[in-house]
């Protein structure tokens, strides 16, 4: 199962050509994609007109919606948070560090474009599509 990150869904409806978007428009149908309770509402409040906004959750009903948070994954999630500031990371937003941990305890794949994901992947065993590398950008 892949979970989609934000990154990748503003440049899926923005049309932006991208692996990531590519790789998200050959899973459709597939039954392998997975949104976080948290990304569908990040994504659907950057719409302005109603009508992509209807068109955006449309979209999104035909996928596997997973919830982000909870009392175990959120204690998780702020304990990895701590392990990446004694390597010398500061995460820059608590929702990555739910994402990342909820894709590690599920062992989900993350389809990102977001260099914040870096850390998790180098330290934390996080699996990405596309993993990201220190020259990536």
């Amino acid at each position: 199962m892949i979970l989609v990150d934000s990154s990748v869904w503003v440049d899926y409806f923005r049309g932006t050509d991208s692996q990531q978007t590519d790789k998200l428009g050959s899973l459709f149908g597939t039954g392998r994609i997975l949104v976080g309770d948290l990304i569908l509402t990040e994504v659907l409040q950057g719409f302005a007109v109603e009508h992509e906004f209807q068109t955006a959750l449309e979209l999104f009903k035909t996928v596997n919606l997973v919830r982000l948070g909870g009392f175990v994954l959120s204690v998780q999630a702020a304990r990895n948070f701590q392990k990446l500031r004694t390597e010398g990371f500061i995460v820059r937003k608590t929702i990555d560090s739910l994402i990342a941990t909820k894709c590690i305890a599920s062992e989900f794949e993350l389809l990102h474009n977001d260099l914040d994901f870096l850390p998790f992947e180098q330290y934390l065993g996080l699996k990405s599509v596309f993993p990201m590398t220190t020259n990536h950008w």
